[in-house]
């Protein structure tokens, strides 16, 4: 390799050398003028909100009757759109008539014969009376003229009860509702032979407005829930009864509160929990029952609580923790006591303090010590205490 050539690579590497320094630098000065990236923060406030849980719950009419066939005929027709509501009273089907009809004709023809023979025997126990008290009659002549008038007598009131009878068959006839509510499917045909043997089942009412919510809870957290019913500290829809909420299974409200009603006398020995029943509102009619519901119960009350998103909570080897926002718009990463979930929001039990500047948005965009253009979101506020 001659000198010429070696001082042509010598200088080729120097400038290559000179470039890569120049392309770092600017790289560098790039960064160094990079805006910092935004964040979204949400500032921590102090609340004061019960605690709640999340149970699991079914729901029932509150009444519940079916409708049956109660004399023996033939079904002619059904007088009610099925799935829809029925006032007490309301007919809902119509057995043929004609056979309680003529029943009914067949009792008052009896009735009359009785009443007839009531009144011949009578005249014939007055005759036999007057001459009786004349001493031209035997006392067993008497006797037997009195007995034939209280048999006839007793007839009459046989012959009444058994119009009052046919008359109540023929009532049955028209079936009603028994109570107000729901009508269900029809579970009979026209044309149909019913009430032969049984009372053939027509169809069901079920009252669901209002409609009973049951779930059973913890016996530890039935105590708490009583004591802080007693105290005040839990939401009182009326002296003594805890209020609830209805949750649809994707967490949100079905927009109508209950109250604790029922509570059973005894634990069950197989889940070591105690069956509870609620009453809720249900005037539109959405909730039906056999829906699973989750039933949000108070259990105790939370004073200047501190909550945070539980989407800004992180974890490492070393525990929970929060990114956190200092004065100085940096980042820090903020060990916490994470406390139970309640409604979305984590309660705080340790590690934060009140107007800390918690990071809820942008977290994959951050690490500890950079500095951050922070954006005030606004503070969630906790489910309970919007009630």
């Amino acid at each position: 390799m001659t000198f010429l050539t070696l001082r042509k690579t010598t200088i080729v590497l120097a400038a290559g050398l000179a470039l890569a320094a120049c392309g770092k630098d600017n790289q560098q000065q790039q960064q160094q003028q990079m805006p910092p990236p935004e964040v979204g923060v949400v500032k921590v406030t102090a609340q004061t909100v019960p605690l709640t849980r999340d149970l699991v719950g079914r729901l029932s009419a509150t009444r519940t009757a079916d409708v049956r066939a109660r004399v023996a005929g033939v079904l002619q027709k059904r007088l009610y759109v099925e799935g829809t509501d029925v006032k007490e009273g309301q007919p809902l089907f119509q057995i043929d008539p004609a056979p309680l009809k003529a029943t009914l004709n067949a009792q008052l023809a009896n009735l009359a014969s009785a009443q007839a023979t009531y009144q011949n025997n009578k005249v014939a126990a007055d005759r036999v009376r007057s001459i009786a008290d004349k001493g031209l009659m035997s006392k067993t002549d008497r006797d037997n003229a009195d007995a034939a008038e209280r048999t006839a007598a007793a007839a009459v009131k046989q012959a009444l009860a058994n119009v009052d009878s046919a008359r109540i068959n023929l009532g049955y006839a028209s079936v009603v509702a028994p109570i107000a509510g729901r009508s269900g499917k029809q579970q009979v045909t026209e044309g149909a032979l019913v009430g032969q043997g049984e009372a053939t089942l027509l169809t069901t009412v079920e009252q669901i407005d209002p409609i009973y919510v049951n779930f059973s809870q913890a016996v530890g957290e039935i105590e708490e829930l009583r004591r802080a019913a007693a105290t005040g500290s839990v939401a009182l829809s009326t002296p003594g009864k805890a209020r609830i909420e209805l949750l649809r299974p994707d967490g949100s409200a079905y927009g109508t509160d209950g109250t604790l009603d029922f509570s059973d006398a005894a634990v069950d020995a197989a889940t070591g929990a105690v069956n509870l029943r609620g009453i809720v509102a249900n005037s539109d009619r959405a909730l039906l029952p056999g829906f699973f519901v989750r039933v949000r119960v108070p259990i105790d009350q939370e004073k200047n609580g501190l909550f945070v998103p539980d989407v800004a909570l992180g974890a490492d080897q070393a525990g929970r923790y929060l990114l956190v926002v200092n004065a100085d718009n940096v980042v820090e990463q903020r060990k916490v006591q994470a406390g139970p979930l309640d409604g979305g929001l984590r309660i705080i039990n340790g590690g934060l303090k009140p107007d800390d500047r918690v990071v809820t948005a942008g977290l994959l965009r951050v690490i500890p010590g950079q500095k951050v253009e922070p954006q005030a979101r606004a503070a969630e506020q906790h489910p309970a205490s919007a009630r």
